[in-house]
C-alpha cells in the first residue's frame, strides 16, 4: 500500500489513461470512468469520477502492483492550488483531509483538469 502516513507529497506527471486503463478496469464500477492519470516514477494515481485509485508498483521487475481505493465519498474537505480555472491548467496542487484524520497531498506538473476532478470531489461531499 502507498504510505499516507508520513505526510508524503506526491509529485505526479500526466500519463495517457490507456496506458493504465487495462490495470484498473476490473476495479471498476459501474458508471465509473478514468478522468485523469498520473505517475510518480514507478507509481500510477488514477483519479476516476468516484474515487482515487493509487497503484503502488512493488519489487525489482515491478510486476508486483498493490491497488488502493481512496472514495471521495470518505473526504471531509479538500484544498485546490492552481494558477487558475480554465480548462486544463499547469503546476496545481490537490490536498484531501479525510473523516478519519487521514490526509493526501499530490503535486502535479504538466496539464491537469483540476476543475473535473474537484467538481467531482465535490459531487460527494457535498450531497
Amino acid at each position: 500500500m502507498i504510505n499516507f502516513a508520513d505526510n508524503t507529497v506526491f509529485h505526479l506527471k500526466p500519463i495517457d489513461t490507456a496506458k493504465i486503463l487495462n490495470e484498473v478496469t476490473g476495479l471498476l464500477i459501474n458508471n465509473e470512468i478514468v478522468l485523469n492519470a498520473y505517475q510518480t516514477i514507478r507509481d500510477q494515481v488514477v483519479f476516476t469520477n468516484k474515487r482515487i485509485i493509487c497503484i503502488d508498483v512493488q519489487g525489482i521487475t515491478g510486476k508486483r502492483k498493490d491497488f488502493s481505493s481512496l472514495p471521495y465519498s470518505k473526504i471531509q474537505y479538500f484544498s485546490v492550488r492552481t494558477p487558475g480555472f480554465s480548462g486544463a491548467v499547469p503546476n496545481c496542487e490537490l490536498q484531501l483531509w479525510f473523516n478519519n484524520g487521514f490526509t493526501a497531498h499530490f503535486e502535479i506538473s504538466g496539464e491537469c483538469n483540476i476543475i473535473e476532478i474537484g467538481k467531482s470531489i465535490s459531487n460527494y461531499i457535498l450531497e
